[in-house]
């Protein structure tokens, strides 16, 4: 079983950074795709960013192209999501996942299979 658990969240004024971070723990993590997905109240959950085992192949969506930059550690089995420039519309749950090895790296919920338990991020002005 693979547990993933997210940290780094917080509150921070518009234009601010944050880095989180999803330690995992498990079987043949550095196999897995990671990927990072955000829920604001009331909306659906909604995908940000991904990166391969390899880590030389990431996608973004369009919101935080430019903005956010994904990365992985696999030495200490870690994700990272650095966040800068925020916006208030940043502000959601933000969750760490992971996706055993796919052609395509998803980018629906249903495509990951594992979770972690979310942690807040509030951009305020």
């Amino acid at each position: 079983q693979v547990q993933l658990v997210e940290s780094g969240g917080g509150l921070v004024q518009t234009g601010g950074s944050l880095r989180l971070s999803c330690a995992a723990s498990g079987r043949a993590l550095n196999t897995y795709i990671m990927g990072w997905f955000r829920q604001a109240p009331g909306k659906e959950r909604e995908f940000v960013a991904a990166i391969r085992w390899s880590g030389d192949s990431t996608y973004y969506s369009d919101s935080v192209k430019g903005r956010f930059t994904i990365s992985r550690d696999n030495a200490k089995n870690t994700a990272y999501l650095q966040m800068n420039s925020l916006k208030p519309e940043d502000t959601a749950v933000y969750y760490c996942a992971a996706s055993v090895p796919r052609l395509r790296i998803g980018v629906r919920p249903g495509e990951y299979d594992y979770w972690g338990q979310g942690t807040q991020v509030t951009v305020s002005s």
